[in-house]
């Protein structure tokens, strides 16, 4: 593993500024930012201190030469210190809210809603209206929310996710928005911005049942397992909308299963998604959208974790 792939999980882990960080190094700023830019390369000394951080913050004493299975590690760890995480953000008001707050801010905002976070707060937990607002924004932020907490009504470990739960769960989110919620297409579409081909709508509930097959099985990597089956679910792409926001609810569902911190996508981050995701499904490499959403899961025990 490079030296600034282990500055990043340092940082990321201990929540530290650069600033913090470079004095634990005990280096200067532009050294350390030279180091996590690659422009330059510490000396023994600060590397054997680096990996001594990364083992105290990772809590992994052997520093796998990966990234990928470094942070795998990571998050293994990290679910292992919690006997059921899907009962531990039930049981706590605080944590579940903020989960409803980033997770609905942040889909919607991929998907195009111009709602800032603060606006989103007010409209699920105020039940505020803004007059400056489309009102269909209204609806997707408090859609998105009763699909959440139907969602973790429903999840538990040993949950079996069938048809009836997606469908349930796009009838939920297109409540009042289109009048084809919760059914798929009867049409073609196109993902738009994008060079990959969707599924023929008349193969669609045969592609969606053995699809939902695939996510019902055991897999000792949940990560690549969610990343397959994400990317698999976007290009059969059953709906004529919400697509993504039901896919997203889906690796939600799929990660609370495998005793795993709910991925939380930055909408900074959406282009570099739509750019692994999309290069998962057009030559099957999944290693990036992989490393993304480790990352998305970390952002995930960051509100775990507070």
């Amino acid at each position: 593993m490079k030296i600034n792939q282990k500055l990043q999980i340092i940082q990321k882990l201990s929540r530290l500024t650069q600033t913090q960080l470079a004095r634990e190094l005990d280096v200067s700023f532009p050294t350390l930012n030279s180091w996590m830019n690659e422009r330059s390369q510490p000396h023994t000394k600060k590397i054997q201190k680096i990996d001594d951080l990364y083992s105290k913050y990772t809590g992994v004493k052997i520093i796998p030469k990966d990234n990928l299975i470094a942070k795998k590690d990571i998050i293994t760890k990290k679910s292992k210190e919690h006997t059921n995480i899907i009962k531990l953000i039930k049981n706590r008001p605080d944590i579940f809210d903020q989960f409803i707050l980033s997770l609905t801010y942040n889909t919607n905002s991929i998907e195009g809603s111009t709602l800032t976070e603060n606006e989103t707060a007010a409209i699920l937990f105020q039940n505020i209206t803004f007059k400056n607002r489309d009102l269909v924004e209204h609806l997707e932020a408090k859609n998105h929310q009763s699909a959440l907490e139907y969602l973790f009504n429903e999840i538990k470990k040993d949950y079996k996710i069938t048809e009836e739960f997606i469908l349930e769960l796009h009838h939920i989110l297109m409540n009042s928005i289109r009048p084809d919620a919760g059914r798929y297409r009867n049409h073609g579409v196109r993902i738009v911005g994008a060079n990959v081909p969707t599924a023929n709508y008349v193969k669609v509930p045969d592609l969606m049942r053995n699809l939902i097959k695939e996510i019902n099985k055991k897999h000792k990597d949940p990560i690549k397992h969610v990343s397959f089956i994400h990317s698999k679910f976007e290009q059969i792409h059953p709906f004529s909308d919400g697509n993504g926001r039901i896919g997203r609810l889906i690796m939600t569902a799929m990660l609370l299963k495998a005793n795993t911190a709910p991925a939380v996508i930055e909408k900074e981050k959406k282009n570099s998604y739509y750019k692994y995701l999309q290069k998962a499904q057009q030559k099957e490499d999944y290693s990036e959208l992989e490393k993304f959403i480790c990352d998305s899961i970390l952002n995930g025990f960051e509100i775990l974790e507070a």
